[in-house]
């Protein structure tokens, strides 16, 4: 494919094919990635399943036994009311679990994969840009 010369006429030339180098490796490639996107996930579905399930078993009891859920506990309180309010505590158990999870299994795996990206792009490995090549830098 022609590209656009920095020569002063403008011609189009054609890149040597010997010249490209060889694709990086991507990194969702790498095994650590996904073992990072695998803890990622399955936390997800599992705090999904707690949360949605949690607050759907409290619709489906409304629905369906109204009156256990119009039973009175104390005074005004009534079991409905206080499993509705039990929501905001399973809500505040899912973060706390996502917190700790992110902490003692997500983060310890993204800092290791960050830092060897890094030595990996800052190392010998990098081939320093041939004159006449299209080694411009990036933002």
């Amino acid at each position: 494919m022609p590209e656009f010369s920095p020569r002063h006429d403008n011609s189009l030339t054609y890149g040597s094919p010997n010249r490209e180098p060889a694709p990086a490796k991507r990194i969702s490639e790498d095994p650590e990635f996904r073992t990072l996107r695998r803890a990622q996930r399955r936390f997800g579905v599992r705090a999904t399943l707690l949360s949605v399930g949690g607050f759907l078993l409290y619709v489906l009891l409304s629905h369906t036994l109204p009156g256990l859920m119009n039973e009175r506990l104390t005074g005004n309180l009534t079991l409905g009311l206080a499993l509705g309010l039990g929501q905001f505590v399973v809500m505040g158990l899912t973060a706390w679990w996502y917190v700790r999870h992110m902490r003692t299994r997500v983060d310890p795996l993204a800092r290791g994969l960050s830092s060897r990206l890094h030595q990996h792009e800052s190392g010998p490995l990098r081939a320093p840009a041939q004159p006449g090549s299209r080694g411009y830098r990036t933002w």
